[in-house]
C-alpha cells in the first residue's frame, strides 16, 4: 500500500498526489486478486503492477513494454517516461484523468487494471503524451518514431505536435488519425475510425480544434481548421467541414446541425443514438 504524505512533488498539487495514491492502492488490490485468480498471467500482474513503485510508474512500464522492440527497447522508453514525468508536472495528472475517464465512460470496464494492462486507447494516449513532450523538447526524430511505433502497435496515428488535454477517452481507438495542428481539450471522448484532418495540401494551422466535453462518434471525419464547440456531439459517420457551435448535435454527409445535444457533457453521457425527432429532421432526396 502506498504511504501518503502531506508533501506533494514540485508542480503537483496535494489533491493530485492523493488521487494517485488512491488509484495505486486500488490497482494493487486488483492485481493481487487477479494474480490469485489466474496464475497464467502472474508475470504480467507482477511486472506491470505488483513490482512497480507508483501508479505513474506502472503506466509508464506497461506502455513501454508494449512499445519496446529491438530498435528502442522497453527499458529505454520507460526511462523516457520517467524523464517526461519529472520534467512536466501536467503528465501525471493527465494519466490519472485518462484512466478515470475509461472507468466512468466505458460500460464494459469494471476495474482499473483493465485499461492499465489491456486497453490500447489508453496506451495510445499515454504514448502520445510522451511523444508530445519529446516534440516540444526538440527531440523530433524520437517523437516521430513513437508516433510510427504507436501506429503499428495500437493502430492510431497521432502527430506528436497535436495538443491533448486530460480526461481523454479513446474507445477502441483503431483507425484514429489526428493531424499536427489539432487541439483536443479536456474531457473529450472519441470512438474508432475518427479523423481530425486537413482539407488538402495547405500549410500552417490546418486541423480541427475540439473543445471540452465533445463526443465524436465512430467513423466521423472532421476536416480543416475549424472549431468544434464545447459539449457538442458529432454523430457516427458524419463529415464535418464547418465550425460547430457549442452544445450542438451534428449529423450527415456533409454534417449539419440537427438539434442540441440534450445533456451537459456528451463525452460523459456517451449516448450515440439520435432521437427520432432528429432522424425525422433529415430530408432525403432519392
Amino acid at each position: 500500500m502506498t504511504i501518503m504524505t502531506d508533501i506533494a512533488p514540485i508542480g503537483v498539487t496535494k489533491a493530485e498526489t492523493q488521487l494517485s495514491g488512491i488509484l495505486w492502492e486500488r490497482l494493487q488490490q486488483e492485481a493481487e486478486a487477479a494474480f490469485v485468480n489466474d496464475r497464467a498471467l502472474a508475470a504480467l500482474f507482477v511486472n506491470s503492477v505488483l513490482n512497480r513503485s507508483s501508479f505513474e510508474d506502472a503506466v509508464a512500464h506497461r506502455v513501454a513494454a508494449r512499445l519496446g522492440n529491438e530498435t528502442v527497447p522497453a527499458h529505454l522508453i520507460a526511462d523516457l517516461f520517467a524523464e517526461a514525468l519529472a520534467g512536466d508536472a501536467s503528465i501525471a495528472p493527465a494519466f490519472q484523468a485518462d484512466i478515470a475517464a475509461v472507468i466512468e465512460r466505458d460500460p464494459a470496464c469494471e476495474r482499473l487494471i483493465e485499461p492499465l494492462l489491456f486497453f490500447k486507447g489508453f496506451h495510445a494516449i499515454q504514448t502520445h503524451r510522451l511523444a508530445h513532450w519529446l516534440w516540444v523538447s526538440g527531440r523530433n526524430d524520437l517523437a516521430l518514431y513513437l508516433q510510427s511505433r504507436s501506429s503499428e502497435v495500437f493502430q492510431t496515428d497521432i502527430n506528436p505536435a497535436a495538443r491533448f488535454g486530460k480526461g481523454i477517452f479513446l474507445d477502441h481507438a483503431t483507425g484514429l488519425v489526428v493531424g499536427a495542428t489539432a487541439t483536443i481539450d479536456d474531457d473529450v471522448s472519441i470512438l474508432q475510425d475518427v479523423t481530425l484532418g486537413g482539407t488538402g495540401k495547405e500549410r500552417g494551422d490546418r486541423h480541427p480544434k475540439v473543445r471540452r466535453g465533445v463526443m465524436i462518434g465512430a467513423g466521423a471525419k472532421i476536416l480543416g481548421n475549424i472549431e468544434i464547440g464545447s459539449c457538442s456531439l458529432i454523430a457516427a459517420g458524419s463529415v464535418v467541414l464547418n465550425p460547430v457551435p457549442p452544445n450542438t448535435t451534428m449529423a450527415g454527409v456533409p454534417a449539419r446541425a440537427v438539434g442540441t445535444t440534450g445533456c451537459a457533457e456528451p463525452s460523459r453521457n456517451m449516448n450515440q443514438i439520435l432521437s427520432q425527432l432528429v432522424y425525422d429532421s433529415f430530408n432525403y432526396t432519392i
